[in-house]
């Protein structure tokens, strides 16, 4: 019952997922400690793209966070103008590498195509500029989801070389697919790659 109220403050309780299947919930309560305790700043500089990831199931009550996190990012006029697939047909993974030009990694053990729903966006603007606002969308909940799978000591690669049609036809929809987000434990953790430094990225307008 501790467990429960410990995950229930992480979202708000019209986002915590309805479908928790709290009978898992796991017992060791400082698992989700150090996941309630995490520093968003240690988890944004130490991620990594992974591309080799375990054969291991990721638990449920983890992807459920993920779906969460996803459903927490800002998006504009906070009406989510997207949608996310979760494949779990092996067959369907397997097309998925096809549509994203022969990359493997896309057999991860989880795999979330993020798409774009302009028609959700009840804003009275163009459809060039509702579509824009959908990829943004879209985006922003793929990348809170890439952060969640990071703090719960998982690993991630994002695919946007993309056949979108492909992609489309294999999870049945006709939304335009703006990425594909594979997930799972990896096989070795790397250490993050340099970036740039900070007087080179900013430029200042006076």
């Amino acid at each position: 019952m501790e467990d429960n109220k410990i995950l229930e403050s992480m979202f708000p309780s019209d986002i915590l997922p309805k479908v928790y299947p709290k009978e898992v919930i796991p017992q060791e309560k400082s698992e989700i400690d150090e996941i309630l305790n995490s520093n968003i700043f240690n988890v944004m500089l130490n991620r990594r793209s992974q591309r080799k990831f375990e054969d291991k199931e990721i638990e449920s009550w983890k992807i459920d966070i993920i779906f969460a996190a996803a459903d927490t990012a800002p998006t504009a006029g906070g009406f989510q103008g997207f949608e996310i697939y979760h494949v779990v047909n092996e067959q369907k993974k397997q097309d998925l590498v096809k549509a994203a030009n022969n990359q493997p990694y896309v057999q991860a053990p989880l795999v979330l195509v993020f798409c774009m729903n302009p028609d959700r966006i009840k804003l009275k603007f163009s459809f060039e500029i509702l579509h824009k606002f959908s990829i943004q969308d879209a985006t922003l909940a793929a990348g809170y989801a890439q952060l969640a799978a990071h703090a719960l000591g998982l690993s991630s690669i994002w695919i946007g070389m993309i056949n979108e049609d492909m992609v489309k036809s294999v999870i049945g929809t006709d939304l335009q697919p703006s990425s594909i987000l594979c997930i799972g434990y990896p096989k070795k953790m790397l250490m993050p790659k340099p970036k740039r430094n900070l007087t080179d990225l900013i430029h200042t307008v006076q």
